[in-house]
């Protein structure tokens, strides 16, 4: 399966572009089975020329979609794809990077058909897109304009299917996409794996842990890691004899578990997991004006951290978003560099901090109040979530903005009663990690139910 797609960005430094519009086919070798296309709101201004080569200019994007919203609707039209692309370098690389801000690992094979043109049509004075299709015979309407640019390529590829009568193409997406013929020892313990989230363990011959990790789905993560070609995997898939699991329900109670459980236990094979989690933070200080600026700095233990981010792409993709929830300035917070004004206050999107328009006194209520949304600091709370079980709820306490400890209750139990509530946790250790988990897990799901406790702690 194909995804055939094109894009169009913003133009500017290399890998600081934004997507404008994106379209997606989903081909099968034969026909389009699916498509998908969008403008998208890059958050950020325009090049000039690039406004000029298709035509798609700032007031065109105000109400578009923003990355963070189409991209479930991108991972689902491309899975199990090899993405094919005019230059798919540059489309694979523009799009890795804009999931790479969300903290989203992205990775697919990819297939040129520049490269490919020139290997099956040799000797044409030029393999540009407009020129290419043209010299074919190959419509093109809305040339630079993503739509149009997609659906030519996609004859075009069929067009290079058909030359390729060696058939090296289709060869290549089937070494990509190897079907494995796996050991009988390890069909036996994918076959055994749960389907639930949890924390599975992986012992070698004597018992020993030589890996642990955690999915929301035990039975398909053991299935990468015993059809997987890296090193690594190689070795774990000829050393394991065994998997336990322990069910968690809930995807926050299995990384807690799991970070702990790799501190304490250090497997040979979880060697990246021993190092923290989160190599950025994000800090606030109040300028020479008076404004509350936030900042994303690296990581460092000695300073206070509002929250923790695993890249700078995450913690920038985020920042944004609190910049644009909490009507905030892209400029003072970072995200635009500028002497004027900052991109929101050309779409009025920014009340002015950034030119003196706004008192320090209005944008600092609003910062002050997203930093009593996101923050736990000082809190006793309960952070409720699914449970192994249907009648059964998992819990993380929070005392005094430290992680506590974890347990499971049954739906009738009063949790809120401190006498209960000791029972339940199983006590846990409180570090930098444990808080990055928390605060990411909090922010990336909204619908979870939290308990406010009174401010007596719990012994």
């Amino acid at each position: 399966m194909y995804a055939i797609l094109d894009i169009e960005t913003t133009g500017g430094k290399y890998n600081e572009e934004g997507i404008t519009e994106i379209a997606i086919y989903r081909f099968d070798g034969h026909e389009i089975v699916d498509q998908f296309s969008s403008l998208v709101n890059p958050e950020r201004s325009i090049q000039p020329f690039v406004v000029n080569l298709t035509g798609i200019n700032n007031q065109m994007l105000r109400n578009a979609p923003k990355f963070y919203e189409v991209a479930k609707r991108i991972i689902e039209i491309t899975e199990d794809c090899i993405l094919v692309a005019h230059n798919a370098k540059f489309d694979n690389r523009i799009l890795t990077t804009e999931f790479d801000r969300l903290g989203y690992k992205y990775e697919k094979n990819t297939l040129c058909t520049v490269e490919l043109s020139k290997k099956l049509i040799p000797d044409l004075p030029s393999y540009s897109l407009g020129k290419l299709v043209k010299s074919l015979g190959i419509p093109l309407t809305d040339r630079h304009r993503a739509q149009g640019d997609a659906k030519a390529t996609v004859t075009l590829f069929k067009m290079l299917l058909n030359k390729d009568t060696s058939k090296n193409i289709i060869e290549a997406a089937v070494r990509k996409n190897p079907k494995r013929q796996l050991e009988p020892k390890l069909l036996d313990l994918i076959a055994e794996a749960p389907t639930e989230t949890g924390v599975y363990y992986m012992h070698q011959k004597d018992g020993k842990i030589i890996y642990i990790g955690k999915s929301k789905n035990i039975k398909k993560r053991l299935t990468q890691h015993f059809t997987s070609d890296n090193r690594k995997s190689k070795r774990i898939q000829l050393e394991v004899t065994s998997v336990s699991y322990e069910k968690t329900g809930s995807d926050l109670i299995a990384q807690l578990k799991e970070s702990e459980e790799i501190k304490r236990n250090k497997p040979i094979y979880n060697r990246a997991q021993r190092k923290s989690l989160f190599n950025n933070q994000l800090t606030s200080f109040k300028d020479e004006n008076g404004f509350i600026n936030l900042a994303i700095e690296k990581a460092d233990g000695r300073k206070k951290a509002i929250t923790t981010f695993t890249n700078y792409q995450q913690a920038k993709a985020v920042l944004f978003k609190i910049t644009e929830d909490y009507t905030l300035c892209q400029k003072l917070n970072g995200l635009h560099k500028t002497k004027g004004s900052c991109f929101q206050y050309t779409i009025k999107e920014c009340n002015g901090a950034c030119i003196n328009e706004e008192k320090p006194e209005a944008y600092n209520e609003r910062v002050q109040q997203f930093l009593d949304d996101k923050s736990y600091k000082n809190q006793h709370m309960l952070i409720i979530d699914r449970g192994r079980e249907v009648e059964e709820r998992s819990v993380v306490l929070i005392e005094d903005g430290h992680y506590k400890g974890f347990g499971f209750f049954n739906l009738n139990y009063q949790i809120t009663n401190p006498e209960i509530l000791k029972t339940l946790i199983n006590p846990m250790q409180n570090n930098r990690d444990v808080q990055h988990i928390i605060q990411n897990y909090l922010r990336k799901n909204k619908k979870l139910k939290i308990v406010n406790l009174a401010n007596n702690a719990i012994n």
